[in-house]
This record gives structure tokens, sequence and C-alpha cells, in this order.
């Protein structure tokens, strides 16, 4: 297979880098400094689609649907990051937010050779999972272009669910293919081609965008604090009592007192505290209420 790399806009060389390699240490880092600072604003102007997307996320999970990334190298492991970090900042399940990568688990730690070429691969790893309707695919690829991701696109189109892609080529293939395409053009990469830095950093912060926004409208943020945090060691521990104590306003005592009755569920403390209510009673008015925190307080 034959790829005009010209044609790729994170594959072209950048003129502020070419010297990159006769600075000083403190030169070559601004160099670098600099061309980051360029990736949160080159995200700004999609900010609908990923509003859109979000929506459709929170969607998905209100009627048991699951949010997949999958990509390839750095772009698969970033939404492996981004999914792994659900479960103990958001309480939800590990099957709620999957991340795949083209060569399976070995591909995490170390480069696996040619499997981001394998389009059939990508649609069987999502059937494997039992991707369907309900499901939203998220692919993820710098060049907008990895054949592992495409194929894995047109089997969920195949399934009638939706789409979406978070690359930095908006004239890529994948962003022709999907239902909503997320393209910041960061432009060329310090060190030419090398898109973990920031392509990579730009996806990062859109998938960060994603998961975050998508965890709030399911009810699992009330102000900005992550009241669904699981408490899976001594200083979570310690966050969960803090977050009772700060929406509350009550003593430490009271707040580790409502956590104990209720197994250590941050939001059904919250509730036990402000509607004065038994454990119990808390569960079911927040289970009645979607999860939400400030519906459940209004009844």
């Amino acid at each position: 297979m034959n790829i005009d790399l010209s044609k790729l806009l994170t594959e072209r060389r950048n003129a502020n880098s070419a010297n990159i390699d006769t600075l000083s240490t403190e030169e070559m880092l601004t160099v670098i400094n600099n061309e980051d600072q360029q990736v949160a604003h080159a995200i700004t102007p999609y900010i609908p689609q990923i509003a859109q997307l979000v929506d459709s996320v929170a969607n998905a999970f209100r009627h048991g649907g699951r949010l997949i990334y999958i990509g390839a190298g750095t772009s698969g492991r970033l939404g492996i990051l981004d999914a792994s970090e659900c479960p103990p900042t958001f309480g939800t399940r590990p099957e709620q937010v999957v991340g795949l990568i083209a060569g399976g688990h070995t591909a995490i730690l170390k480069a696996v050779e040619n499997v981001e070429d394998n389009a059939a691969q990508g649609a069987e790893d999502l059937q494997a999972l039992g991707f369907n309707q309900h499901d939203v695919l998220v692919g993820i690829a710098a060049s907008g272009r990895t054949p592992y991701v495409l194929g894995a696109m047109a089997y969920a189109h195949q399934q009638n669910a939706l789409v979406a892609i978070v690359s930095c080529n908006p004239h890529g293939e994948m962003a022709h293919r999907a239902d909503i395409a997320i393209t910041p053009v960061v432009g060329p990469e310090v060190v030419t081609g090398s898109t973990r830095l920031k392509a990579g950093t730009a996806q990062k912060l859109v998938l960060n965008m994603i998961t975050t926004g998508a965890m709030i409208r399911s009810g699992k943020v009330y102000s900005n604090l992550m009241v669904d945090v699981e408490a899976t060691n001594a200083k979570l521990i310690e966050r969960q009592i803090s977050i009772v104590m700060e929406t509350t306003e009550c003593d430490r005592p009271t707040a580790q007192a409502a956590l104990d009755a209720c197994g250590r569920h941050c939001k059904t403390a919250i509730v036990m505290v402000l509607a004065n209510l038994s454990a119990e009673a808390a569960k079911q008015l927040l289970a009645d209420n979607g999860g939400f925190i400030r519906k459940a307080l209004q009844h």
C-alpha cells in the first residue's frame, strides 16, 4: 500500500522547529512549548461537534449503551487511558466505557507491527464485544486514515450505531465516513510525524471532554465534585469524606457515619445528610431521580 504522506497534515514538516537540533535545551523546550500552546485553541471551533457527541453518549448510557473507543498506537492507548479512568473517577462499570487498540493488550505497552492496516480485525474486535445499535463508537487516529479504525467504523454503521471520530486531519477518509467528525488542526509536529506530540495532546483533551461531559450529563458530578468516586485507596476514602462535608456543610463524624451507613456511596451519603433520610430511603430517592442529586433534593 503506497501512502502519500505529503498529503497528511500530521506528516508535514514544521518550519518553526527546522533547526531544533541546533538549539540549547531551554530554547528547544521553548519551541515545543510554543507549539503546544496552539492545541487548545485548535479544539475550540469543534465544541459544537463535541457537545453533540457528549449528548449522544449520555443518551446511550441512559438506554444501556456503551462508549467504545478504537484506535492504533498512541491513539489506541489514549482511548484505553480515558476508558480506564472512568470507573474510579465516576463509579462506572468497567464495560460502560471501553478502549480497543489494534494488536490487543500487547500493543498497550509496545508497538505491534502491521496491525493497524488490518481493517477486518477492527470489525472483528467490535463484534467480539457484542457491539450493537445502542452503543457509540469513537474512532481515534491522528492521520484520519487508519484501516483498522475504518473497518470498525464500517461494522458500527452496519449495526446502525452512531459513529464519531477524533482526528487531526479534516480531509481524512475517517472524517468523511463519520456521523460526527471532530478534527482539530494542530499543524505539523515539532518532530515530523511524531503524532504523540500535538496530535496526541489534542486527542487527549477531546477525550477528556467527551467522558467528563457525558458523566456530568449522567448525574455523576454535583457542583464540580466527583460524587460517584469509588474509595479504592486511603486518598479516595478521604476525598469521599471531604466531598460529603463540603456539599452538606456537616462535620467529619456526620460525614463518616453517613458513608459507613450507605456502603461508602458518596451521593447517597450527601442525600442522607441534606434530606435527613436513612441510607435505604436516600438510595431509593436517587434511583427515582436518575441518580441526580439536585433532582432528588427537589422532591
